[in-house]
């Protein structure tokens, strides 16, 4: 799998790109508009890309001409762990006001070999904040390589499942799933997804976001 075969450089990445500054996909809404917060990490914030390239941002366009009265504030910083979003989740919740609150995060924790309990539980704060203030979460999970060893990859992926279960959130189990095995959809370090890819994301992401905006 060439996503595998890349995960050295990705913890690379993970470790030494600079977090950004959150991006909004969209201006300012329309009075009474409501809001889908997402909170990722690179993948997120189109690492690579520009920022009208990435998967949210075609996400907010879609939602633009399809669901009128939504719009989509992107809030994803590359390099973030789950435990820089639970610190976060409170003003950005206070901020924008969500009515549906997209959790992308968990890649970075994975990648530094943080404990499973300690990801799972700022995933658990940030999705308990989320629906203290009313509302719908997607999560949005990842997957390690096997050489992380058996113990820990299928822990780190039955956290997301677990937590989706607890708290009844919607679920989305592998974000990078339906390009996992294509090398053709990475840029040059083999690991983020290119602009063609993009689509590909925003459309796989849709399947369990759009439920959610009914």
């Amino acid at each position: 799998m060439q996503w595998v075969m890349g995960v050295a450089l990705l913890l690379l990445v993970a470790l030494f790109a600079r977090p950004g500054a959150a991006q909004n996909a969209q201006a300012a809404p329309a009075k009474g508009a409501r809001t889908i917060l997402v909170m990722g990490d690179s993948l997120s914030a189109a690492y690579g890309l520009a920022p009208a390239q990435g998967w949210v941002a075609l996400t907010a366009d879609r939602v633009g001409k399809t669901r009128p009265g939504w719009r989509v504030v992107n809030a994803s910083i590359s390099g973030e762990t789950t435990a820089g979003g639970a610190a976060r989740i409170a003003s950005e919740l206070q901020r924008h006001r969500p009515a549906v609150v997209v959790i992308a995060l968990g890649a970075n924790d994975g990648l530094r070999g943080l404990p499973l309990a300690q990801t799972r539980a700022n995933l658990a704060k940030m999705i308990a904040a989320a629906q203290a203030g009313k509302a719908k979460v997607l999560l949005v999970g990842m997957r390690m390589p096997p050489n992380y060893g058996p113990d820990y990859t299928r822990g780190f992926e039955q956290n997301y499942s677990a937590l989706a279960k607890q708290y009844g959130t919607a679920l989305l189990p592998f974000l990078l799933e339906p390009i996992a095995l294509d090398r053709n959809a990475y840029q040059a370090d083999n690991l983020h997804p290119v602009a063609s890819a993009q689509p590909t994301l925003r459309d796989h992401v849709w399947k369990a976001l759009d439920p959610l905006l009914r």
